[in-house]
């Protein structure tokens, strides 16, 4: 019975002592060790992206100014012209008519107010004799001037006309490219009809716009107490073409509409970019990037974060546990990253990865 009872005794102690292997296996289990992250202020920039559309700095129509058939084109397309410089010529019947006209109105008046000086001239001697009365000399004055007045009215028409007729020869308004031709020789046009564009691309707007809510923030992030200060502190701005490059040269924010618009409640913004070597054309598309400095906030990994509803939770460790605290996050440009502007104080020490595995009151390590 004793030797029985000691073996029973052993075994007990084999059994207590497997059992609580297990216990701290199982302790171990639950007391799982994570990375942390202290956090600590820093300065941080968020790239904010908006689709553009770009123009030159001049786009011009150019359209005639009187009906015709086109004569002549001296530019072919993506020709660089000067200001001035003769793009095409149109022959038009009724200008020309009009100018024809015009002339022999004016030789009609010039003839008409020689007769009248004439009439003057050989009566007034013999109003001053007594031969003739003087109501009839100044019937022939009151002539005389109505014939003044319908030369100079004459010269005025025939000023018009030439005028008129001068734009038969449709010249560029600005330096610039030419854009397409539509129509070529022998196409009849009129005022209604577009022949080309010449676009001033020495420089090239872009033109974006931003929400009511970004437009707040976008303004309160620059120094400044009036709008015009503000933009002329607004940082510099990078473009990104259709094919995902980027453009060399850096713009500069020009203007702010005064009025958001009531339809798509938006303001629309411009910006310049310079373009000596004539690489963006007009009409074309990208987008724009505005940084905004980020000051005096915690840059966190976003895989220490989870959401919940709507909210963005990390979790700060306490002790030997954490718990869950809920925080205002902008998304860094690498996707990769949050800037925690509201949440968590300097100090804090959250989870940095993980947090799929956590729950509110874990005890870690």
């Amino acid at each position: 019975m004793k030797i029985g009872f000691f073996y029973y005794g052993i075994f007990v102690l084999l059994l207590l002592s497997a059992c609580g292997k297990k216990g701290a296996e199982h302790k171990g289990f639950a007391m799982q060790s994570y990375p942390e992250l202290t956090l600590s202020k820093q300065t941080a920039t968020l790239n904010t992206t908006y689709p553009v559309t770009l123009r030159g700095k001049e786009d011009i129509d150019i359209k005639p100014r009187v009906d015709g058939f086109i004569d002549a084109v001296y530019i072919d397309e993506g020709t660089t012209v000067k200001k001035g410089q003769v793009l095409f010529k149109i022959n038009s019947p009724s200008s020309e008519q009009m100018y024809l006209s015009a002339k022999a109105a004016l030789n009609s008046a010039q003839a008409q107010l020689n007769t009248s000086k004439l009439d003057v001239e050989r009566i007034r001697p013999l109003a001053e004799k007594g031969i003739l009365s003087n109501v009839q000399l100044q019937m022939y004055e009151n002539t005389y001037q109505s014939a003044v007045a319908t030369l100079e009215q004459a010269k005025a028409t025939l000023a018009n006309a030439e005028a008129t007729r001068s734009w038969a020869t449709v010249t560029s308004p600005v330096d610039g490219i030419v854009g397409t031709i539509p129509y070529r020789l022998g196409s009849l046009v009129n005022s209604a009809s577009t022949l080309t564009t010449v676009a001033n691309t020495s420089s090239i707007y872009a033109y974006f716009s931003m929400n009511e809510k970004a437009l707040l923030e976008f303004l309160s992030s620059l120094e400044g107490e009036s709008q015009a200060e503000k933009i002329k502190n607004a940082p510099e701005l990078t473009l990104q073409l259709a094919d995902g490059s980027i453009y060399a040269e850096k713009g500069k924010l020009e203007t702010i509409s005064g009025v958001v618009n009531v339809t798509t409640g938006s303001a629309n913004f411009r910006a310049v970019f310079p373009n000596q070597q004539a690489f963006l054309k007009s009409g074309t598309s990208g987008k724009i990037e505005i940084p905004r400095i980020l000051e005096d906030v915690f840059v966190i990994p976003q895989a220490a974060t989870f959401a919940q509803q709507d909210k963005i939770l990390t979790f700060i460790v306490q002790g030997d546990s954490v718990v869950q605290k809920v925080v205002s996050v902008l998304t860094l440009n690498d996707g990769k990253s949050y800037a925690v502007t509201n949440g968590l104080t300097e100090g804090d020490v959250i989870i940095e990865s993980g947090v799929a595995t956590l729950f509110n009151g874990k005890k870690i390590k």
